[in-house]
């Protein structure tokens, strides 16, 4: 029968005894001092016992003057407390035994187990914390520390005040998700939809599951070849990835422009982490390192259990970080409970109806879980449990169940033998091993104890399963224990320090050698709590987590506290589960998803099938052909020897030719022959003949439309064609094939990334207007951003032809055509408040500073004084305005405009860092709004141009290439400032920043205009002029010279060689 499965976890392998002391106390890891104790067996308990026995020690010595002293009606009760010491003691043993012997290899329901021990720097990095001592502990510090220097702030009244749209959140499933999974997703969806965030979920493939997500108001859309293509992960605050089946969607994520938002991805699979070890033995570096990379990615590695961040430390870049909570274990509860009873699992295992079942567990984990000075006291008090042992109470109706290790690793022999030296009966204590049926072990139960003294940091799965069953449960009073158990509420708790209160705990549960009332108490209540244990704690850790990560721009509306959550979403989402079951009408479906939710067997598939792929790049495979082992086609020596003989004869050969030509006479070429040579070298150059497709089709084409993007992320928005042309800010990620224009070439201060961060496409289409003569040559230019593909803006076939044809029969006017407007429609907003004007929407997105830092940088770029209104009115007529930098304009009106826009940034520059205080963004809040601190003013600022200047303004439909007049002239007496917005007044405060700049004269260092594009004005071009004057007349002076020298010394002929 396949086992069911609690984790997917795994653990690390122990080649030998010597690597896993290094985890225990007082161990000194000396390798002589190891060879002596596997040489002398017999001396090294005896010398353990002398240096380590302790407080540990004296607890069992109290107890046997414990058991000495009660009277013979307590014997029963005090007899179940002795044997669950022995579990202790016995599993000590074992531990050594098993450890000295060949390793350990301990299987966990069905899985594989290995213990954890080794050396400490082969598992733990510096990335993330481990505490060594008495106990392992997992911290994940890195990750804690980045978060508290980001740590959001409590809402703020301007936040409240400007928020128009709820939080964007996407969520990425794989497709093959587990019930278990699917469930705890959707209860922390729904906490997060309570929150205020905006979900939308994809998925890698289609699955039946998918069907649950609608029952919160969810649709899952699939992430095929068209969606992922337009895909704009920038119009979310961050994304949550479900397992490993969507590492195909990282490697996008990865690139500009998506590597800053942040992304938490849940990883609930073991098998990588498992599987790690054969990679590196079988030469796989290059795909443990694409995994290392994979993981990197993320901002926070989300594990559900402690374990996991030692499996995986490998791939551990300080964003580890571990939410415990699941409802795996009660979902294989109760599927088991559906195919068996207690009655039948009892007679199949010999046990009778009338026996008491005390099934003694121990740690998940076994990381050097049972101290070794457990050992000598087995044998102060082994005459005491004998006794017990043959008492008829004890012996007639308890048995003794021991979980340990494997039952194929001699565990169990070594359990029967520690019987049988301390002259237990037969049939008093059995031992199983974790790779049996461990769900009917629990089942057919009638107590449960936790025998493990080891304080964890994850609750014992297998306790859980043990109250889901509703089997009463005593467990000592650890800290994990005491945080989720209520003592005589879910169960019974006892000190670890004081014997004593074991015993008392059991003669609670026993009444009369049966089961008490109170014990029917514990497990009901014990059953009600193991159902949603955890549950409130993991919705709102992951959603402080959320909060945390997410940058929040001052356009979006705050989420709710997570505190919030505690009443709302206390319990997982069973409801829902139960709702899909009824509505696929298909139980043995999510009974089939449940097995391998167990077995973990298909959310590793994404695993196994990067093998494949990795094998299939493989030329050769090892001995036992599961493993592809990399090689390499190297040189040899023979190899060198050959390529230099090859280049020996070539040389050879070279140098016959040349002598033969010098000895051939030739012919004195003419003049024409050269030209014509000439015209060849020229025709096979690519740089004179070869042109990229699009260039060609541009040729005599009116329009060309400049697609501003940065990064490879962005290529896949961008168009072909004769009307585009792509505009990259980098130029390390600029397109190879095709003849996009470098920005940072053509306006070098791009090359700083503050400087192209601060002004985003506004910068591109600086660098386009430098000497805008030398690329642009066609009287109409547009722009369009890559967001607009994305945002699925951007104009169709048919409005491009529309557009075509107004150019080509409008060729001249001042007027301007855009395509991105500002409504609801547009999914950058989703605008909650309506009726919002310009500067409204401006302060929007600025973090409602916009209308106050426009006014001072528009009254310091003219001059104006305090007593005149220095911020330009905008109507409030319903029309629309432009966004997304997706407009045409006639070439001569875009030089104005840069003129314009120049000026402006400048002017924002110097208000924005006023010296009185220190630089900070007033035009945002989160980190990204201030380092892109200037993109959304200057993405508006056409709009003001373009109405204050008389330009008509026409909205096209990208669509349907409908032409609508926004804003008509006529209704714009007595609004417009055209006297601030002349070309003769803008041009001549252009060539006074230009003699300013020329002479190096402004009082301020930091001084942005003259960085932004051409200084220029008449003093230049005198001095240019002058200049070129002045080499004319010096050339003429030493042509008059040499004439002299001539006339008077005559015509002096060099000297041969001279």
């Amino acid at each position: 029968m396949q086992q069911p499965i609690a984790d997917e976890e795994g653990g690390f392998r122990q080649s030998s005894r010597s690597d896993g002391l290094l985890f225990k106390r007082g161990h000194r890891g000396d390798e002589e001092e190891e060879k002596e104790r596997r040489s002398d067996p017999k001396s090294r308990p005896r010398s353990h016992h002398h240096h380590i026995r302790g407080r540990r020690g004296e607890r069992f010595d109290r107890l046997l003057c414990c058991f000495q002293s009660r009277r013979r009606s307590v014997v029963l009760f005090t007899g179940i407390a002795a044997v669950a010491v022995v579990f202790i003691l016995a599993e000590t043993f074992i531990l050594q035994r098993t450890l000295v012997g060949r390793g350990s290899t301990l299987g966990r329901f069905g899985g594989e187990w290995n213990m954890i021990v080794g050396e400490p720097s082969k598992y733990l990095s510096s990335a993330t914390r481990f505490v060594i001592g008495k106990n392992l502990r997992f911290e994940p510090g890195g990750l804690q520390g980045r978060l508290a220097k980001r740590r959001r702030l409590h809402p703020t009244e301007e936040h409240a005040k400007f928020g128009i749209r709820p939080p964007r959140l996407a969520i990425v499933l794989g497709g093959d998700e587990v019930v278990s999974s699917t469930l705890k997703l959707l209860s922390i969806a729904n906490g997060l939809k309570f929150l205020g965030y905006k979900l939308t979920v994809y998925a890698v493939k289609e699955a039946d599951m998918h069907k649950l997500w609608e029952k919160i108001g969810c649709q899952v859309s699939i992430l095929d070849v068209d969606i992922a293509d337009n895909l704009d992960w920038t119009n979310f605050e961050g994304i949550i990835l479900s397992s490993l089946a969507v590492k195909a969607v990282v490697p996008d994520l990865m690139q500009e422009p998506f590597s800053s938002i942040p992304l938490v991805w849940i990883v609930e699979d073991g098998t990588l982490g498992r599987r790690l070890t054969l990679y590196e033995e079988a030469g796989w570096k290059q795909l443990v390192e694409e995994w290392r990379n994979t993981f990197s990615r993320a901002d926070a590695i989300v594990f559900p259990n402690f374990r996991f961040p030692l499996l995986y430390n490998k791939f551990d870049n300080g964003n580890f970080f571990v939410i415990p909570g699941s409802p795996v274990d009660v979902l294989a509860a109760e599927k088991y409970l559906q195919s068996h009873s207690r009655d039948q699992l009892r007679a199949k295992n010999g046990f009778y109806e009338t026996d008491l079942i005390v099934t003694v567990i121990g740690s998940s984990l076994f990381y050097n879980g049972l101290p070794l000075d457990y050992s000598p006291a087995m044998h102060s008090i082994s005459p005491l449990l004998m006794k017990l042992a043959k008492t008829d109470d004890v012996k007639g109706s308890f048995k003794f169940i021991f979980l340990s290790g494997n039952s194929s690793d001699g565990t169990h022999d070594a359990f029967q033998e520690i019987a049988s030296t301390l002259g237990f009966p037969d049939g008093y204590m059995r031992h199983y091993g974790m790779d049996v049926d461990v769900d009917g072990i629990l089942l057919m139960s009638n107590v449960v104890l936790y025998g493990s003294f080891q304080d964890e940091q994850d609750f014992p799965p297998l306790l859980i399963r043990a109250m889901t069953f509703k089997r009463p449960i005593v467990a000592p009073n650890l800290t994990v224990i005491k945080a989720h158990v209520v003592d005589q509420v879910h169960g019974l708790i006892f000190d670890a320090d004081n014997p004593d209160t074991l015993t008392t705990a059991f003669s609670r549960l026993v009444s009369n050698g049966k089961m008490s009332e109170l014990s029917h108490v514990l497990a009901s209540y014990g059953w009600q709590m193991a159902r949603n244990m955890l549950a409130s704690k993991c919705i709102g850790t992951y959603a402080e987590l959320l909060e945390n990560v997410i940058q929040f721009p001052s356009y979006t509306l705050m989420a709710k506290p997570f505190s919030e959550l505690s009443k709302h979403a206390n319990e997982w989402k069973w409801d829902i589960l139960a709702r899909g079951v009824r509505y696929s009408g298909n139980e043995h479906h999510l009974s089939q998803n449940l097995d391998q939710d167990l077995d973990g067997t298909s959310i590793s598939s994404v695993v196994y099938t990067l093998e494949e792929e990795w094998q299939s790049h493989n030329l050769l495979t090892n001995a036992s052909g599961v493993e592809a082992a990399l090689q390499f086609d190297m040189p040899t020596q023979h190899d060198w020897h050959d390529l230099a003989d090859m280049e020996l004869s070539e040389e050879s050969e070279r140098l016959e030719m040349e002598e033969d030509e010098e000895r051939t006479e030739k012919v004195a070429s003419t003049w024409e022959d050269v030209h014509q040579n000439v015209r060849k070298v020229e025709k096979i150059k690519f740089e004179t003949n070869e042109r990229d497709e699009g260039e060609l089709e541009r040729i005599g084409q009116p329009l060309c439309i400049y697609e501003i993007y940065w990064g490879q992320g962005a290529w896949k928005f961008l168009h072909h064609g004769s009307l585009y042309r792509g505009l990259s800010l980098s130029s390390s990620t600029r397109r190879l094939v095709s003849d996009d224009v470098d920005a940072v070439g053509r306006l070098p201060f791009l090359n700083n990334t503050y400087f192209r961060d601060l002004l985003c496409e506004t910068g591109g289409m600086f660098s386009i207007a430098n000497h805008v003569d030398d690329i642009h040559k066609i009287p109409w230019i547009g722009f369009q951003s890559w967001h607009a593909t994305g945002r699925k803006v951007s104009l169709s076939a048919e409005a491009e032809q529309v557009l075509e044809k107004c150019i080509n029969t409008e060729p001249k006017g001042d007027m301007i055509y855009f395509w991105a407007r500002n409504d609801m429609d547009n999914p950058l907003f989703d605008i909650q408040k309506k009726n919002l004007d310009f500067w409204s929407m401006c302060d929007v997105l600025n973090g409602g500073n916009c209308r106050h830092l426009f006014e001072k940088a528009f009254r310091h770029m003219y001059g104006l004084p305090l007593n005149v209104t220095a911020l330009p009115p905008m109507p409030f007529d319903g029309g629309y305005w432009s966004i997304l930098h997706s407009w045409v304009m006639p070439t001569r009106s875009f030089m104005e405009f840069v003129m314009f826009s120049r000026m402006f940034t400048s002017s924002l520059d110097v208000q924005n860092h006023e010296p009185e205080r220190n630089w900070t963004c007033l035009l945002g809040t989160s980190e990204m709004e201030k380092k892109h601190c200037y993109c959304h003013v200057l993405e508006l600022l056409v709009n003001v141009w373009a109405y204050h200047s008389a330009r008509k303004m026409i909205y096209i439909n990208p669509k349907s290439g409908v032409l609508e007049e926004q804003h008509p002239i006529e209704g714009r007496d007595g609004l417009m400032w055209a006297k601030y917005f002349n070309f003769t007044l803008l041009k001549a405060m252009d060539e006074d920043l230009a003699e300013e700049a020329d002479d190096g004269d402004h009082p301020n260092d930091r001084w942005l205009w003259p960085l932004t594009g051409e200084v220029f004005w008449q003093g230049i071009y005198e001095r240019e002029r002058e200049e070129r004057y002045r080499q004319k007349m010096e050339k003429k002076r030493r042509v008059k010279e040499k004439l002299l020298e001539r006339q008077k010394h005559g015509y002096k002929q060099k000297s041969l060689g001279g």
